[in-house]
């Protein structure tokens, strides 16, 4: 029986992975973490027989635990349970776990020596170079998850990288891609809530819908890949069915659609080396009639063009960069920070932490890139709460 742990259980990318667990008999559920959902969280240990059941948050084991009374599954709960439950033997992982929160569980799986298959960009924007050199110390596989980086993986086997030319990610756009410009900074957590085409959570779609996500996609194809940043590029295509395009040094340009469903690139990473059918819809070409592109407008996407201001630092500027997002994030969805703020206030860590620190000094342990993290979140929650005493907001 191949053991499998599934981190972030609860979120969109853990419940499609579950999906595809259940649809197979080979498999044997080791570990499954959740947040605050601990209903849910539950439900889903009780369904997959699973061996332990943790919830991030401390204050939610006794509810946890009462769920979960009389079904024979352990419970766990804090940060250390969840360090704790990677490092318990598995062969493959999926780290599914929003935000930096994952990097520490996603190190500790690569101990084991098996698969992790990664849909935490976080884990490669922060700790790209020490995630690498700790799956190579244990002879582990790091697989990629996110649908972009997934189809980059698949167009890729066989080739060789040095005669790539172009990486191209595609971007949905978000759901306010078509709102006039002036009207973006009145746009509410609830309206960057939406997603035309995905059924994410609400930070995920909101990181959408300010491309965040997309740029924290261009540093992470950047580490995965070892593409150089100059030949990475994103493009807006509405209909997400073509996730992104290789183009080679002979002119030919390979690229991977499919229909937008999560479980085409989980479904890979879970079968992998080999490929095996999958429950989702077949794309029809006809039926779909057209496919758009536009290139993406920096005035409309600002958070976009700071990955490259990023990837030219290097060191530790991915973990200052990621750790503002997310305090810029939550200030938003707290209210007290507007939609166009958000950029302002992540350009402005990076500028402010660069005057107090070196940030292009390459972190020597993850202990540092959390260090940095923490360090990072203090100060753009500083300056949030500037924007907001300001009324910018």
């Amino acid at each position: 029986m191949r053991r499998v742990s599934v981190f972030g259980a609860t979120g969109s990318v853990g419940e499609s992975t579950l999906d595809l667990i259940a649809r197979r008999d080979d498999c044997r559920v080791v570990a499954l973490t959740g947040g605050r959902n601990v209903v849910r969280l539950a439900e889903l240990a009780r369904a997959h027989r699973a061996e332990l059941a943790v919830t991030a948050h401390d204050d939610c084991l006794g509810d946890l635990r009462a769920a979960l009374a009389g079904s024979g599954v352990a419970v766990a709960a804090g940060a250390q349970a969840l360090v704790e439950a990677a490092a318990r033997p598995a062969d493959w992982v999926m780290s599914a776990i929003v935000g930096a929160a994952g990097l520490a569980p996603g190190f500790a799986a690569l101990a084991q020596g098996g698969v992790l298959a990664l849909a935490n960009k976080e884990s490669l924007v922060c700790a790209g170079a020490l995630l690498k050199a700790e799956a190579a110390r244990h002879g582990a596989t790091i697989l990629p998850v996110d649908s972009e980086h997934s189809a980059v993986f698949q167009a890729l086997t066989g080739e060789d990288i040095a005669a790539v030319e172009t990486l191209t990610l595609t971007a949905s756009g978000g759901g306010l891609r078509d709102w006039p410009l002036d009207r973006l900074a009145r746009a509410t957590p609830a309206d960057a809530g939406q997603h035309p085409n995905w059924d994410m959570g609400q930070r995920i779609t909101i990181d959408s819908a300010s491309m965040f996500n997309k740029a924290m996609e261009v540093i992470e194809a950047r580490e995965f890949f070892g593409i150089a940043p100059e030949r990475i590029e994103v493009l807006i295509h509405p209909q997400s069915l073509v996730h992104a395009l290789v183009g080679f040094s002979d002119g030919a340009v390979m690229a991977h659609l499919g229909a937008p469903d999560m479980r085409h690139a989980i479904g890979y990473a879970l079968n992998w080396p080999a490929r095996a059918p999958l429950p989702v819809a077949r794309l029809d070409l006809v039926q779909a009639g057209r496919l758009d592109f536009h290139a993406p407008d920096p005035a409309r996407y600002p958070a976009l063009g700071l990955a490259w201001d990023v990837m030219a630092a290097g060191g530790c500027a991915g973990a200052v960069f990621n750790a503002a997002k997310e305090a810029a994030l939550d200030a938003f969805i707290a209210g007290r920070i507007g939609f166009a703020d958000m950029a302002r206030l992540v350009e402005r860590t990076l500028e402010v932490t660069a005057q107090e620190t070196d940030i292009t000094r390459d972190p020597a342990s993850l202990a540092e890139v959390l260090e940095t993290d923490t360090d990072a979140r203090r100060r753009a929650t500083a300056l949030a709460d500037g924007l907001a005493r300001s009324g910018a907001a």
